[in-house]
């Protein structure tokens, strides 16, 4: 079997512990001109922005709405502060601490995790997680996305694999809880490069690992592609793929904890591959038997 991060937060919790993803509203540096203009030729945030995470919505409203809309679908006592959408660590450092500490102004929340850029943090910026770590469970999630550098170029992602190594074991430096997200079937990788990335991740000070299949996503130059040169895309079936993810797990560190396998974007929004609306769960028992057997 493999670790999994619901399993791992409910041990250290002791209770459901559920994400509430926020939107302060951050621009990326690939998108106005510092690093590049356009963004990833796969981003589309409208696939992981949830109903109450609307910039003009101040954090801690955003955060009630979503804390009254997860403790009707499950039981949840307890909250992670999840800034998802962007670069969540791109602005001042004065203007980082006052957002942070606002979603953490909850009695309920018990946690914050920051998703960003690896080429987006820095010093000043790991010393205000070391800090709010100290009292407050801490994740820094660096999208990572390929350690191929023709991959990144070719995904317009605008910085290095040599970058990402370089944040996370700068980050882990500052003993920050570190996950990686890594994005399968990028176009130009094989199954035999996929594979490798798992020896090369295992080999990091990273704790956590989100795997994503690439889905080509209305709106996103790379459905434009996509439309174009269909042949520079390999996309698995859903059976294809849990096979591949079954494969990746048993190759991993076996103390590596696996948060996602799957991105569940709304079906209105994907090109391909359409799984017919797969949810993580039901990946979940494909993935299962596969270990097991």
């Amino acid at each position: 079997m493999y670790h999994d991060y619901t399993s791992y937060i409910k041990e250290k919790f002791g209770t459901r512990v559920q994400k509430i993803a926020l939107n302060p509203g951050f621009n990326c540096p690939n998108r106005d001109g510092k690093i590049g203009l356009g963004g990833c030729t796969y981003c589309n945030n409208q696939t992981f922005s949830p109903f109450y995470g609307k910039t003009s919505t101040p954090i801690a409203e955003q955060l009630e709405q979503g804390i009254a809309f997860f403790s009707k679908k499950y039981k949840c006592q307890k909250f992670i502060a999840y800034f998802q959408s962007y670069t969540n660590t791109y602005a001042d450092i004065e203007t980082l601490e006052k957002i942070y500490y606002q979603a953490l102004n909850n009695d309920n929340v018990i946690g914050l995790t920051v998703a960003t850029r690896p080429d987006c943090i820095d010093e000043n910026i790991l010393k205000l997680l070391q800090k709010i770590s100290k009292k407050y469970y801490t994740v820094l999630e660096l999208g990572v996305e390929s350690c191929y550098d023709k991959t990144l170029k070719m995904i317009n992602r605008g910085h290095t694999f040599c970058q990402a190594e370089n944040a996370i074991k700068q980050a882990a430096s500052f003993g920050l809880e570190l996950c990686a997200h890594l994005i399968m079937y990028l176009p130009g990788e094989t199954e035999e490069m996929m594979l490798k990335t798992a020896d090369i991740m295992s080999a990091l000070p990273i704790k956590i690992l989100k795997l994503h299949q690439l889905q080509i996503i209305k709106g996103t130059k790379m459905e434009q592609q996509f439309k174009e040169n269909p042949e520079l895309f390999s996309l698995p079936s859903a059976e294809e793929y849990a096979d591949f993810v079954a494969k990746y797990v048993s190759k991993t560190r076996p103390d590596m904890i696996f948060e996602r396998f799957i991105s569940e974007s709304p079906m209105q929004l994907i090109v391909a591959p359409k799984w017919n609306g797969i949810k993580n769960k039901e990946f979940l028992e494909k993935i299962k038997k596969r270990l097991d057997k």
